[in-house]
C-alpha cells in the first residue's frame, strides 16, 4: 500500500512539474545593446529609415500565419554571423527584430547574437506580432 501511494505521489509530482516547466515565461523587459520599441515606433522607424532591415525571428510555421510587411524571415535558430552578414550590408545598418510577443524569446535571442557580432543599431520590438495584431495593424499573409 505504501509503495502504491508513493508511486501515485511521484506520478502526480512528475505530471505537475512537466506542466510548470512547459509554461512560457516572459522574456526580459530590456536587452542591453538594443533600443526597445513599440508597434507605433516600428512604423515611425520604417517610415524614417530607408535602410532599416526588419527581421522576423519566428520559425517559418509562425511566419506563414502572417508577418509585418517588408520584414525578412530569419528564424533565431538560423541567425549567426554568416546569415547576418548576408542580410545586413554593414555593422551600422539599422536592424529591428521581432517575434510572437513577450512570451517568445526568438527576437531576444536573435538580437543577442547581433550584439555579439558587433551590430550597433539594433531595435527590439518585444511586443511582436501579439502587440501588432492587438493594435489592428496590417499583416501580410
Amino acid at each position: 500500500m505504501k509503495f502504491t501511494l508513493n508511486l501515485i505521489f511521484c506520478s502526480v509530482l512528475l505530471l505537475v512539474s512537466t506542466f510548470v516547466a512547459a509554461e512560457k515565461k516572459d522574456v526580459p523587459d530590456t536587452l542591453d545593446g538594443t533600443t526597445k520599441v513599440t508597434a507605433e515606433e516600428v512604423i515611425e522607424l520604417v517610415e524614417s529609415m530607408d535602410d532599416l532591415v526588419v527581421v522576423d525571428a519566428r520559425k517559418s510555421s509562425d511566419r506563414e500565419k502572417g508577418w509585418i510587411e517588408g520584414s525578412v524571415g530569419l528564424p533565431n535558430t538560423e541567425t549567426n554571423a554568416d546569415s547576418l552578414a548576408k542580410l545586413l550590408p554593414a555593422k551600422s545598418t539599422p536592424v529591428l527584430f521581432y517575434c510572437n510577443g513577450v512570451k517568445c524569446g526568438r527576437s531576444f535571442e536573435s538580437a543577442k547574437i547581433a550584439i555579439a557580432e558587433g551590430y550597433s543599431k539594433i531595435y527590439w520590438f518585444r511586443g511582436g506580432m501579439e502587440e501588432w495584431e492587438a493594435k489592428g495593424l496590417p499583416v501580410v499573409k
